[in-house]
C-alpha cells in the first residue's frame, strides 16, 4: 500500500478525486445521447451492436414474458432463498422512511401543508458486465416500489446470446418490475431519458454504472431527474490500535475486487500500518497524529463506505459528517451492506457524500406545498405584501391582492 502524507499532492488528489471529467468520455457520450434523441430505436440498436457485439431488431429490445418464464428454469433455488432474506430486510428498512403528507391550521384560518406524491415513473440501470449485479435490482427497485412509484423500468446490457442474466430477470419479475429492456451504456440512459418508439421515457433514472453511464446521467439531468453521480466503489477504514489487523486487511482486499476500487486506511496506529502495508498491495494508508486528526481526514475524504473499527465506535460516529454508509464495529464488513443489511448500496462516491445521500424513499417522491388563506388572513398580510411588491417593482402582484377587497 502507498503511504500518503496529509497535505501532500497525493492527499489532495484523494480528496478531490471527483473533480475532473474526461473530455473524451464527455464528447463520446454527448454524441450517443444526441443520436438516440434523434433516431431512437435505430441508434439504440446501432450502439448495442457496436459496444455489446449483439445484433438486435426493435422487437428484441424489450424482454418478453416467455424470456422471463424461461429464466426461472436456469436459477438455483438456494439463491432465491438468499434473495428473499435480502428483500425482507430492505422492506423493513425503507418502510421506516415513508414520508406522509401533512397540514397545519393557523391564525385566521390559514392552512399550510405539504403533499407527498410518488414520482410517476423511474428507470433503474442494472450493470451486467463481467458479472451480473443482481443486488442492484432489489437495491433500486424496492425503495421505489415502497415509495409508490407506478411504473418501474429496468435497463441492463444484453449478453452475447442477446439475453439478460436469468437472476436479474427473476429478481425483477419477483419485484413486479413493469418493463425490462436489453440496453446498456449511455444509449440505455438516453432511451430512458428521451424515450424511443419501443422505450417510453421515465421521470427519473437511478442506479450505478461505468463512467459512460455516469456521464450520460449527468448530461440528461434536466430532461429527467437522476439519483446521483456514482463512480468507482470506495471504502475508508477508520481504525486504531484496537482493530484486528486481519479484518482490516481482508476488508481492504475485498474493495480491490471492484474495478478501480478506492481503498484507504486512516489510522494513528503505526503498528496497524506496518501489519497491513506489507500484505495489501492496492490502496493507500494515511497515518495521522491522533484519532481526532484521523476523523477530520475521513470527513475530508467523504467516502462511499466508511468502516469504523475502534474500541468505542459510537464516540467516533458522533464526529463523522461525511459518509454514504457507515459500518460500525469489527463484525460489520461492507459486504453486509452490499447485499443484505437493508439500506440501499447505491451510495455517493468521489467525495460527493459531502452533499449527496444514499438512495432512499425521498428519491422517489416529490413534495407540493399547500397554502390556503381566508379573506381575513389575506387582509392581515396585505401591508407586508404591498411593501415587498413595491420594493421589487411588481405592482401587478399587488393588484392581484387589492382586487379581492373591492
Amino acid at each position: 500500500m502507498k503511504l500518503v502524507k496529509i497535505g501532500s499532492a497525493n492527499f489532495e488528489k484523494l480528496v478531490n478525486r471527483n473533480s475532473h471529467f474526461k473530455k473524451r468520455v464527455t464528447e463520446s457520450v454527448k454524441k450517443i445521447l444526441d443520436d438516440v434523441r434523434l433516431y431512437g430505436d435505430e441508434a439504440v440498436i446501432r450502439y448495442t451492436r457496436k459496444f455489446d457485439k449483439v445484433k438486435m431488431k426493435p422487437k428484441d429490445i424489450k424482454v418478453t414474458e416467455c424470456e422471463i418464464s424461461g429464466a426461472y428454469q436456469d436459477i438455483k433455488p438456494e439463491i432465491v432463498t438468499a434473495l428473499k432474506t435480502a428483500t425482507e430486510n430492505i422492506n423493513k428498512f425503507y418502510k421506516k422512511q415513508i414520508k406522509k403528507s401533512w397540514k397545519t391550521k393557523g391564525k385566521d384560518g390559514i392552512i399550510l401543508g405539504e403533499k407527498i406524491t410518488p414520482i410517476d415513473s423511474i428507470g433503474a440501470y442494472v450493470p451486467s458486465g463481467t458479472v451480473p449485479l443482481v443486488s442492484s435490482v432489489y437495491m433500486t427497485v424496492l425503495p421505489a416500489r415502497i415509495a409508490g412509484v407506478k411504473r418501474i423500468v429496468i435497463v441492463s446490457p444484453p449478453n452475447r446470446f442477446s439475453s439478460i442474466n436469468p437472476y436479474i430477470l427473476v429478481m425483477a419479475n419477483l419485484l413486479k418490475v413493469d418493463e425490462i429492456y436489453k440496453i446498456g451504456g449511455a444509449q440505455g440512459i438516453a432511451a430512458l431519458a428521451f424515450g424511443t418508439k419501443t422505450v417510453p421515457k421515465v421521470d427519473k433514472i437511478v442506479g450505478p454504472g461505468n463512467m459512460y453511464v455516469t456521464e450520460a446521467k449527468r448530461q440528461v439531468f434536466g430532461y429527467c431527474d437522476i439519483d446521483m453521480l456514482a463512480g468507482p466503489s470506495e471504502v475508508v477504514i477508520l481504525a486504531n490500535k484496537h482493530a484486528d489487523a486481519q479484518y482490516v486487511k481482508t476488508d481492504l482486499l475485498a474493495q480491490a475486487e471492484h474495478y478501480k476500487g478506492f481503498a484507504v486506511l486512516v489510522t494513528p496506529s503505526k503498528r496497524l500500518v506496518k501489519a497491513v502495508k506489507r500484505e495489501v498491495d492496492r490502496g493507500c494508508v494515511i497515518l495521522t497524529r491522533n484519532m481526532d486528526e484521523a476523523i477530520e481526514v475521513t470527513n475530508r475524504l467523504a467516502p462511499e463506505h466508511l468502516q469504523i473499527m475502534v474500541k468505542n465506535p459510537r464516540n467516533v460516529l458522533k464526529k463523522i459528517r461525511n459518509a454514504g454508509a457507515i459500518f460500525i464495529g469489527p463484525y460489520t464488513p461492507v459486504a453486509v451492506g452490499d447485499y443484505v443489511a437493508g439500506p440501499s448500496h447505491v451510495l455517493p462516491t468521489g467525495g460527493t457524500a459531502r452533499f449527496f445521500s444514499g438512495l432512499g424513499i425521498e428519491d422517489f417522491v416529490k413534495s407540493s406545498h399547500i397554502i390556503s388563506y381566508t379573506k381575513k388572513a389575506l387582509e392581515e398580510v396585505k401591508p407586508s405584501i404591498e411593501k415587498l411588491t413595491g420594493l421589487e417593482g411588481l405592482p401587478k402582484h399587488m393588484d392581484s391582492v387589492n382586487v379581492r377587497f373591492k
